[in-house]
């Protein structure tokens, strides 16, 4: 039971953040994002992990590309990258940035599946050309 449930997250939707020691957009972040993070819809959809760049990149985040830039945020999802927010330019910008990657999630899942179904019966029932 327990090795299922490490592979289940293993595949569930993360935002990995790359950080390093020092780093003063880093603990801007920690100081205004983090405390809440885990309580938003984000959050609770892709939870925050916290990689040091300083350090080996974990197996199975090594389908990331590395930059040296940080804090980098990067969604990921079932093995692969969704998209990524680099640095941390304020509360503002971040939300914005993460709704983005949000819907980008939403599209690339079970979303986008729907809208595949949904449109091919809508082109069944429509005879009509799409433009």
């Amino acid at each position: 039971m327990f090795v299922a449930l490490g592979l289940s997250n293993a595949r569930a939707a993360e935002l990995v953040m790359f950080e390093q020691a020092g780093c003063v957009w880093c603990e801007a972040f920690d100081r205004k994002i983090a405390p809440i993070y885990g309580k938003t819809e984000e959050g609770l959809r892709a939870p925050l992990r916290r990689v040091d760049i300083g350090q080996p990149m974990p197996p199975d985040l090594a389908f990331i590309e590395r930059e040296r830039l940080t804090p980098l945020f990067v969604l990921v999802d079932k093995g692969r990258e969704i998209g990524r927010i680099r640095g941390y330019p304020g509360e503002d910008s971040f939300w914005s940035q993460l709704s983005v990657l949000m819907q980008k999630l939403d599209a690339s899942g079970a979303g986008a599946d729907r809208a595949q179904r949904l449109e091919k019966k809508l082109l069944v029932n429509d005879r009509s050309p799409v433009f």
